[in-house]
């Protein structure tokens, strides 16, 4: 299994910042000390090419030659510095490179990203570039070019975007609205951030509060309500750390453990159709980081042990 990282790109932010910046190294760290059969990947820098596949060019230059608005700033949360504009490209390469990699080898994953609140034409709580959105157009594209052996052209890949970051997924849902190509669904906190949500194929809110046995009941019916409607050949997997807790942010009460089965549900679901799957991290802002860190550890020691089934299945081919 391939995860791509980009912590080396480190954001300067202003002490006192509750943007938790430390948790990418950590998790590339324990990864590399407990998991050290996942191969990781310095990410590549997206184009701009793929970038305007979802971002419209003015707002692709504000933030490339750091000409943006101040209020643009604001709504995104980090100042500009041309290691934030690298930062933002790196973790939209890490899920174009990790798309690639799943629809070969089955499950890839992104150590950061999920960056789920960027619009087409602005970015907001904490992201800048949609790598969700660009992924799922690149891969789109690069799919639309290839042909079956007999010289027809394939169908459209199907993408569907499972957003389990503990806030909704307004970027994504915006880009994607009346898109029959790419299922959007989102499981998050009703009253959480953003407070103007948009309008997602399957949204679920969800009560302050709300425990495991809750979540997963619901996160049945909402895969259900995914398989009844949409066939994808992709999968975006947004396993947000917010939903625990422990997390300062996210209103949820999830128990590590819960968290945990919720990886399973939905790796097992992507197995049992041989969906391809790419994870990304999303939110996680633990009182404790280790915490938040331990959560993420956990979605990919879980994602390894599917890969292997990935594995196995191409070598008995």
């Amino acid at each position: 299994m391939r995860a791509f990282y980009s912590d080396q790109f480190v954001l300067p932010l202003p002490e006192g910042h509750r943007f938790p910046m430390a948790k990418y190294r950590m998790l590339r760290d324990r990864i590399s000390e407990e998991l050290p059969d996942i191969a990781l990947v310095e990410a590549p820098a997206a184009t701009e090419g793929e970038l305007a596949l979802v971002h419209t060019p003015a707002y692709i230059d504000a933030i490339l030659q750091g000409t943006a608005d101040p209020a643009v700033l604001r709504e995104i949360g980090f100042p500009w510095s041309p290691a934030m504009a690298e930062r933002a490209l790196r973790s939209v390469g890490a899920t174009v490179a990790a798309a690639r990699m799943a629809l070969r080898e089955g499950v890839a994953a992104n150590l950061a990203g999920g960056t789920h609140h960027a619009y087409a034409h602005k970015g907001g709580g904490f992201c800048v570039f949609n790598d969700l959105a660009v992924a799922a157009r690149v891969l789109q594209a690069e799919w639309g070019r290839q042909k079956h052996p007999d010289g027809s052209r394939r169908s459209p890949l199907q993408v569907a975007v499972i957003d389990l970051d503990v806030h909704q997924g307004n970027g994504t849902a915006s880009v994607f609205q009346g898109d029959d190509s790419v299922f959007t669904l989102s499981l998050h906190g009703e009253k959480n951030f953003p407070f103007r949500k948009e309008a997602s194929d399957l949204d679920i809110g969800l009560p302050d509060g709300c425990a495991d046995a809750e979540y997963l009941s619901t996160l049945e019916h909402a895969l259900q309500t995914l398989e009844g409607q949409f066939n994808p050949g992709l999968v975006l997997y947004l396993a947000g750390a917010d939903p625990h807790e422990g997390d300062r942010l996210g209103r949820l009460k999830l128990s590590a453990d819960g968290l945990e089965a919720r990886d399973r549900r939905v790796l097992d679901w992507c197995w049992q159709r041989r969906i391809p799957t790419v994870i990304t991290m999303g939110g996680g802002y633990g009182v404790n980081l280790e915490d938040t860190v331990g959560v993420q550890l956990t979605t990919y020691r879980v994602a390894y042990a599917y890969q292997l089934r990935w594995a196995q299945r191409r070598a008995a081919a």
